[in-house]
């Protein structure tokens, strides 16, 4: 078991168990999502999914918001996008998105920003010695963070710095901060952590938790959060594909790899227009 918190529960066991029988579906699934979550998909629940279903997964991932904007253009297709930001999914119910548009989105689980560190930093004991941006800011700290205006993260580190200096009564830090910090793809922070690239830098508790990459939590007056969700946009190449990954990931073994994983399971919230949802998933996502 890798989740490290107590974990919320999906009320009245509301999802559909994994998608039954083994199927001899033909073609790939295509999943686009946030790279927070690489590891756990690539790894654990993507391969799952293939076995438990005979349905070849397809995996792709970056910054939440960088995809929105690529399904939108018509610059990629998938089946199912699953984003680390409401936001990101808003992009696509918009009225008029002509490529990749979708009619509802759920949200399913969450996870807090934390900064995870390379033990072997010559800056890891001042790190867990505290506090941790006074480790952060001494020189030669080597700080990865996420880009804005591509990912969710870099917006939700934006807010920690400012509710850091906020907690410290220092009206500078905030921008120290952010510029001590290098921008990164999200999907190359834990590489460059892993390979001493980086002494540290911002991750959701659930990745550090999936890649064993050791962490702290931010003592500030605000908690941001990863807030995932999963929608099905129009124009995917395989739709029954991309409804029954979804009923893998919000079933009992789906959900099982969530929690391993460090993500903290939440009841379902349904955004958009209810309607839109497939039969063989709305009763589940209602809690019924």
């Amino acid at each position: 078991m890798l989740g490290r918190r107590s974990l919320l529960v999906l009320a009245g066991g509301a999802f559909l168990s994994a998608c039954g029988a083994r199927t001899t579906a033909a073609g790939p699934v295509k999943v686009c999502y946030a790279a927070s979550l690489t590891a756990l998909m690539e790894t654990h629940l993507g391969p799952a999914f293939s076995r438990a279903t005979g349905y070849r997964y397809d995996g792709y991932a970056a910054g939440s918001t960088q995809l929105a904007h690529e399904l939108a253009d018509g610059l990629r297709k998938a089946d199912v996008f699953i984003s680390a930001s409401p936001q990101a999914e808003a992009l696509l119910l918009a009225p008029g998105v002509a490529h990749g548009g979708i009619a509802w989105y759920a949200q399913f689980a969450h996870s807090p920003l934390v900064v995870g560190y390379n033990p072997k930093s010559r800056f890891a004991a001042a790190l867990k010695a505290g506090p941790w941006y006074a480790a952060v800011l001494r020189p030669g700290f080597r700080l990865g963070r996420t880009d804005p205006r591509l990912d969710p993260k870099g917006a939700l580190v934006e807010q920690l710095a400012a509710a850091q200096g906020r907690a410290a009564g220092d009206t500078t830090l905030a921008t120290r901060l952010l510029t001590a910090g290098v921008v990164f793809p999200e999907q190359d922070l834990v590489g460059r952590l892993q390979a001493g690239q980086l002494d540290g830098a911002f991750f959701y508790q659930s990745e550090a938790v999936t890649v064993g990459v050791p962490f702290l939590t931010p003592d500030a007056a605000v908690d941001p959060s990863a807030q995932y969700t999963l929608a099905l946009p129009r124009g995917g190449s395989n739709p029954a594909g991309g409804l029954a990954f979804s009923r893998y990931l919000l079933g009992p073994a789906g959900l099982g790899l969530l929690r391993a994983g460090g993500l903290l399971v939440q009841t379902a919230t349904i955004h958009g227009d209810a309607t839109g949802i497939p039969a063989a998933l709305r009763t589940a996502l209602r809690g019924g």
